[in-house]
């Protein structure tokens, strides 16, 4: 039998950014997937917030999984294309009280739209590449989420939307103390994003650990033919 996924166990604390990277087809987005709920594991256990989601009813579980949000790679297929970005937003932040308008505009400059207000009756096809990420983490944030679990979301994107979409995501953390599970195979995202990096090859976690010490002495083979792999600069 074909296992996607081998024995894995990885813990993302409160506040913290743990990048998981490996090449393509190691698992990392079934490992996310299975993360979020979307996947259920054939074994072992998922844990959010201190509930295992195995014993959650599905209206617990819809409750809970509220505080756990994922980022993903295409903003276009994420957003709605028959809905302005405020209809995108209203119905994230129809759980809570308050004036829709103001809490749309407060989360669009959050996320660098300024000014927020013409943003807010545009359709996902009259935005920039950038400009729907941002909206997309927006509609992340209006969920209030202690956990966002990001698969790939600057793949594709230019260099310059990569950094500014990089530093809001930091900055994001910094202010809201939320936690991040980054995905990616690009071991410099990794380098300036991660508390901890974990590396996943054909399925399985081969080494985990302090991102400054597992990128600058790897025990492991694998990790170390990736790190080979990134262009030298100069």
């Amino acid at each position: 039998m074909l296992h996607a996924l081998k024995d894995v166990s990885l813990d993302v604390h409160a506040g913290e950014i743990v990048a998981l990277v490996g090449e393509s087809g190691s698992g990392k987005s079934t490992l996310g997937r299975v993360a979020l709920g979307l996947l259920r594991p054939d074994a072992g256990r998922v844990r959010f917030d201190g509930h295992d989601f195995a014993a959650l009813t599905s209206q617990q579980f819809r409750r809970l999984r509220v505080g756990m949000q994922p980022i993903f790679q295409d903003p276009s297929a994420s957003l709605n294309p028959r809905r302005t970005v405020r209809e995108s937003l209203e119905q994230a932040l129809w759980r809570t009280p308050g004036d829709e308008q103001a809490r749309c505009v407060r989360l669009l400059e959050d996320v660098g739209l300024r000014p927020a207000l013409p943003f807010l009756e545009r359709y996902p096809h009259e935005l920039s590449g950038g400009q729907r990420q941002r909206v997309l983490i927006a509609r992340c944030l209006a969920m209030q989420p202690k956990l966002i679990i990001a698969d790939e979301p600057l793949s594709g994107a230019d260099v310059s939307i990569r950094g500014q979409v990089l530093n809001l995501l930091l900055d994001i953390q910094r202010r809201r103390n939320v936690a991040y599970l980054m995905i990616t195979h690009d071991i410099s995202i990794a380098r300036a994003f991660a508390d901890r990096v974990a590396v996943m090859m054909k399925g399985e976690l081969v080494e985990i650990g302090p991102a400054r010490e597992v990128l600058s002495v790897p025990s492991h083979s694998y990790t170390r033919r990736l790190l080979a792999a990134v262009p030298a600069l100069g």
